[in-house]
């Protein structure tokens, strides 16, 4: 029996002579108490290691003032010290007065921005949009689990749109926006999505800044969290979304949103957002209420270490140093294993921190609860989706980053068996 066959064109007894000897492997490293987990895209201790010089930037010696001649360990900046704007501006390609900093985490402004809406409504509204008897996102899905887990949180009630190749289906999302005034925001990863690692097209992006939408205070949430994140020389390209919002007449339409986490340190990254001057001098008035200003130190540690945007590209190169080689053994071990056999399909990302695999449809579950038992952590199948629920049930995501070169090596060798098992127990039920 050769090595890549079609399982669809398998007859019975070559599936079942190909389950006992899969079922075989399976039992071996059953055996082996395995603990491999692949379920969060967490930077490994080598990454970490990379910023670690950040720390020795601030030192007690230091006249630790900002570029404006403030003093960084006293109150004020309640966006931030103009010099973290200036960095952050390069980064989204945006202008320092459309920036605001935050703390270390994007996703507590993302989680803010949404809340605020809520209560008080964006630049724009005639009223809050808790005023209204509902309120809906479009998620483009597969997607970033905790987006979804926010609007759960708040009550929003979510509307699945599908990822193509090149983005969210437009067409969906263009008829959904222009009939339905309760849909007041989308969820977007534009840059190498999590998890399916596609870049948003300039016809996509485009098409968002310009659609009519019914609710005159709708919002794109752009999460760019891999905005500089590339694993190639040949980074995919994106369009800007700001300026192509302004070009379109609709500069308010965007909140743009990134941090560090995954170029220093997730448990002590800087946050930022950015938008129009209108939307960030409304935002500001409300965040001037919640707070003095974020870590303004911590701030100074970031700006110092990363300087600029040739700085960040050359401490990225070093982060895909070592990703590079995770997500080759990765990929490699996917062809070698499930290619040809028209069970499984996955993305190649050139960035990000994921790839997306489809199992047949119904086979996720059992082939992530098969693995977990043979010792392999995943992220839950159908976290991909609001609700975690992904209606073909068959999206699995994988996270290369934290594992060995060595454990990935194990651990996709295990799912592979999984998939492999759980597909032939589904074509064997439907013949």
């Amino acid at each position: 029996m050769g090595h890549h066959t079609d399982f669809l064109n398998m007859n019975i007894e070559q599936l079942n002579q190909h389950y006992a000897s899969l079922k075989e492997r399976y039992d071996e490293y059953k055996n082996q108490n395995m603990k491999l987990d692949m379920s969060r895209g967490k930077p490994c201790p080598e990454q970490l290691e990379l910023s670690k010089s950040m720390l020795d930037t601030v030192t007690s010696s230091d006249r630790l003032q900002a570029s404006d001649g403030s003093d960084c360990l006293n109150y004020g900046g309640v966006d931030g010290i103009p010099e973290a704007k200036e960095l952050f501006a390069q980064i989204l390609g945006v202008s320092s007065n459309e920036v605001i900093i935050g703390g270390s985490s994007s996703l507590t402004m993302m989680h803010d921005t949404i809340s605020r809406a809520m209560l008080h409504g964006v630049y724009g509204s005639e009223q809050p949009w808790v005023k209204q008897p509902t309120v809906k996102f479009l998620c483009p899905s597969p997607g970033y689990d905790r987006h979804f887990a926010i609007c759960e949180l708040l009550n929003i009630e979510m509307i699945v749109v599908d990822m193509l190749h090149d983005g969210p289906d437009m067409d969906a999302v263009e008829a959904l926006v222009s009939q339905d005034d309760s849909i007041k925001g989308i969820w977007c990863v534009p840059k190498y999505s999590n998890p399916d690692g596609i870049t948003y097209s300039h016809q996509v992006v485009n098409r968002l800044a310009n659609m009519k939408t019914k609710a005159r205070d709708f919002r794109i949430f752009w999460d760019d969290a891999y905005s500089v994140h590339h694993l190639t020389d040949q980074p995919d390209p994106l369009t800007n979304v700001l300026s192509a919002c302004k070009e379109a007449g609709n500069p308010d339409r965007v909140f743009l949103f990134c941090s560090t986490s995954k170029i220093t340190f997730p448990g002590a990254g800087v946050a930022a957002m950015a938008g129009s001057v209108e939307n960030i001098n409304y935002m500001r008035s409300l965040i001037s209420v919640q707070t003095i200003g974020p870590d303004k130190i911590n701030q100074l540690r970031h700006t110092r270490f990363l300087k600029d945007m040739d700085h960040v590209r050359s401490h990225m190169a070093k982060h895909a140093a070592i990703l590079k080689p995770k997500f080759e053994m990765v990929l490699g071990k996917l062809e070698s294993e499930l290619d040809g056999k028209n069970i499984a399909f996955w993305n190649k990302p050139n960035g990000g921190y994921f790839i997306s695999l489809n199992t047949l449809d119904g086979c996720a579950k059992i082939a992530v609860k098969m693995a977990a038992d043979a010792g392999v952590t995943l992220t839950a199948a159908g976290a991909t989706f609001p609700y975690g629920r992904d209606p073909r049930d068959r999206n699995i995501r994988i996270a290369p980053s934290f594992p060995s070169v060595k454990e990935l090596e194990k651990s996709i060798e295990v799912l592979s068996i999984c998939i492999q098992l759980a597909s032939i127990d589904k074509i064997l039920l439907e013949q």
